[in-house]
Parts: structure tokens; sequence; C-alpha cells
């Protein structure tokens, strides 16, 4: 039988090159997001991969997720908490409020929803690993990204607290943190589609990191004896010292 890890958000970006890997470590990868039409040309791509249009936010949506998982020929091994997004730049005396909640439903509460309904199938495998992509927001906060900083900052406590309640089970906690990504979406989605803002927070940083390198690091943790446990890992390009200083070439 062949070992099935489940990747969210999966429909572009970090998730969709997640699931490339992953099938290339030899897992059958349950692909799930809203975007069907998406998840559907990738599945066609890798091949060993099952397509759920799933809305992390929605109970009724990730319980149908889980129900898939279940329906396969496998033990689920490892969840892939990805779905995510930061929503707006504004500052906290003139944020938006819906921004604040969208950013704490699917950072937060989906993260939490998909955990909660595939925590006994990871356990019962007898070698689960939850790998959940945080960010360096977590741990440092900065002007015009209250919402996301605090979500993110949520996201790191919630599996943080779980490594300590389920410590003597057979399922590892891992976070990646990211720092300076650029993707597809993840940006433009900030700004509204703004692209010429969305293109800005780059400007001049001659390599910033890639979904690829990131995936990369997702595939090293969840391959490594399950004994061991990489806790948090904090990855960054190598122009960003920090959330507050980046080198940019003029």
């Amino acid at each position: 039988m062949v070992n099935i890890a489940v990747v969210t958000g999966a429909s572009s970006g970090i998730g969709a090159a997640t699931a490339r890997r992953l099938v290339r470590e030899g897992f059958h990868v349950v692909a799930a997001a809203r975007r069907a039409d998406r998840l559907q040309t990738l599945v066609d791509e890798i091949e060993a991969a099952t397509a759920v249009e799933c809305d992390v936010t929605d109970d009724a949506s990730v319980a149908g997720l889980a129900s898939v998982v279940a329906g396969l020929d496998g033990p689920l091994t490892l969840l892939v908490n990805n779905a995510g997004g930061a929503f707006g730049l504004d500052p906290v005396a003139t944020g938006s409020v819906d921004d604040w909640q969208r950013m704490y439903d699917v950072n937060v509460l989906g993260t939490l929803r998909v955990t909660q309904a595939l925590l006994p199938a990871l356990e019962a495998s007898g070698n689960g690993t939850i790998v959940t992509v945080g960010s360096t927001a977590a741990f440092v906060v900065y002007e015009g990204g209250g919402g996301y900083s605090a979500a993110k900052h949520a996201q790191n406590a919630l599996m943080g607290t779980l490594r300590l309640e389920i410590v003597g089970k057979p399922v590892r906690v891992v976070e990646i943190d990211p720092g300076m990504v650029r993707t597809d979406e993840f940006s433009l989605k900030r700004f509204g589609g703004d692209r010429s803002r969305a293109d800005a927070i780059y400007d001049g940083v001659k390599e910033p990191l890639v979904a690829d390198d990131i995936a990369d690091c997702i595939a090293f943790a969840a391959t490594r004896p399950h004994h061991v446990n990489i806790d948090r890992l904090v990855v960054r390009p190598i122009a960003q010292a920090a959330q507050h200083k980046v080198y940019r070439e003029k």
C-alpha cells in the first residue's frame, strides 16, 4: 500500500509545488483546495493524486475531505496544512474587520478543522506527520501586518499546543515558517489583485524564495526517520536577514 499525504491549498503556489514533490517522494497525494478546475489540472499532471474540492473554512467541506481520505487504499501518514493567506496591508486603526476575519478563518480555524478531522487517521497509521506552513510573521510584527501576523501567531500557538498535547502518540508536529516567498498569487491576493503593488514587494530582491524551495523543506521534514521531529524550520532568502531587513539591489 502507498502512503497517503493530504495537502490543503494545493491549487497553486506552495501547495501545488508540494503536491508535485510528494508524488516524487512516493506518496499518493490528496490535493485539496476550493478551485476544482485547477486541482484537476494538477492531478492530471502528477497522476498519483486525488483532487478534492474543499473549503477549509467550512465544516461540511472538511468532513467531505476526511471521508474521501478514509475511502482510499492506504494509510494517511502526512497532512500538510498549507491553506492560508493575507488580505490587506492596512494599519490597525483603519484595518478591515472582514479582512481580519478571513485571515483568522483560513489560517487558524481552517488549520484546526483539518487537523481535527484527520488526526485520528494519522494516529492510526502509527507513522503520522503534520506539517503546517506558517510564516516568519508568527514571530515578528510589522506595520500594516497586524491581521496576518496575529493569525500566524495564533496558528503557531495552535501547533505548539498540539505538540504538547499529543506527545507519546505516533504523530509528529512540524512547522515550516517561510520569510519572503514569491509565488504567483500570495501578494496579488493581499493587494486585491493590484499587480503593481504586489510586484513592488520583491523590487530589487535578487532571489526571493519560490514555492519549490518551501516544498523541498516540507519534503525534507516529512521524510526524516520518524523519531526525528523538526519542530520548527525558519527559512528565508539570503537577501532577507530579518522580517524588516531586506537587501535590495538598486
